[in-house]
């Protein structure tokens, strides 16, 4: 497997890993009907950086890296990943996790913030919680699951820079 640099070109096979995840409603907080057009805004544009996951040119998976907060909290970065379900299992998340914060470290970045880890989402906070991020906030029923109602939302934290 190999994580590079998405190219605009990518995100025809972003799409359906994107459609799949948002429209499911499951773990992240943008409308199950999101069009592909915003998707490609979302994923492709607002972030600092994309990245996708790829073994024999095949996109299984994707990332991305953005600031989380302006001014004095700069200093922070956001991620969200998304696995093809016929890849998941595999270690993917992982890989890009770790990737992921190799690459903040590079740009200059001090910390990783997941912002709305929804609790039912159980593999991403098993996932992250081995990876060293703490749970620094519970928000209670943040989170509203398509099929297990209101849920709580984790905001996990992890400091980068080694001290």
């Amino acid at each position: 497997m190999q994580i590079r640099e998405a190219e605009e070109t990518d995100f025809e096979d972003i799409w359906p890993i994107f459609h799949e995840i948002a429209s499911a409603g499951e773990t992240y907080a943008y409308p199950q009907s999101t069009s592909k057009e915003e998707a490609n805004r979302l994923w492709m544009h607002l972030p600092r950086k994309t990245y996708v996951a790829e073994e024999n040119g095949q996109i299984l998976g994707t990332y991305y890296l953005k600031t989380n907060q302006a001014g004095p909290g700069s200093h922070v970065c956001n991620c969200g990943y998304m696995v093809s379900s016929k890849a998941r299992g595999k270690g993917l998340a992982t890989s890009m996790c770790e990737h992921s914060q190799e690459v903040a470290i590079k740009l200059g970045y001090k910390a990783m913030q997941f912002n709305l880890v929804a609790t039912s989402n159980d593999g991403a906070v098993r996932l992250w919680t081995k990876l060293g991020f703490e749970t620094v906030g519970r928000l209670p029923k943040a989170f509203n699951h398509p099929s297990k109602g209101y849920v709580d939302a984790l905001v996990m934290y992890k400091w980068l820079e080694k001290t």
